[in-house]
């Protein structure tokens, strides 16, 4: 008898553990420039091109002609997607400035968020170059990343991109990354 509560406990728990997870509920319009997609879109046009990648760490430089597949280039470019604001929690903590050419996104003062900026520039009403900023910081440890990616207006591909981050942990020197691609 014993025996049987016990599996039938376990059978519980497993059935408990192995059920879908609730998230968030999706927006049903997005309040911001949706970067994620927007990324997504560009990778599927990059699938099969090299790029001429310079990793600079703590000043030691590093070149490497890579030929990535679609997940290595979302891994590649994951803090693009980190910088992706359209969450439910996020909607009405930015202010949106537009000119003709240019469209930001800025995180209000009293608003918590690690993108503190996302700024994105048309040429003939498709964007051209996109920037963020991501800082987080606590008492132990500081990161500010800086992103910007540049687009072809001739091929209406992704021309190049550059990450830039700064890590500070309590008692440590700062890390510095600079990563760099020019697809080619």
């Amino acid at each position: 008898m014993k025996l049987k509560n016990i599996l039938a406990v376990l059978l519980l728990g497993i059935t408990l553990a192995c059920s879908p997870t609730q998230q968030e509920p999706a927006l049903e319009k997005l309040p911001y420039f949706d970067l994620k997609s927007f990324i997504n879109l560009e990778l599927s046009k990059i699938e099969g091109d090299s790029v001429l990648k310079t990793s600079v760490i703590n000043g030691e430089e590093q070149v490497a002609d890579l030929l990535y597949t679609s997940e290595d280039w979302k891994e590649e470019l994951a803090a693009f997607y980190e910088a992706d604001i359209n969450v439910p929690a996020l909607a009405t903590a930015y202010s949106t400035r537009t000119t003709p050419d240019q469209l930001i996104h800025e995180l209000l003062p009293e608003s918590k968020g690690k993108v503190k900026e996302l700024s994105i520039r048309y040429v003939q009403n498709y964007p051209s170059w996109v920037t963020f900023k991501i800082k987080d910081e606590n008492l132990f440890y500081s990161t500010t990343t800086l992103g910007e990616l540049f687009m072809n207006q001739a091929t209406g591909k992704i021309d190049q991109y550059k990450l830039e981050t700064t890590q500070k942990v309590l008692f440590l020197s700062p890390t510095h990354i600079k990563i760099s691609g020019f697809i080619h």
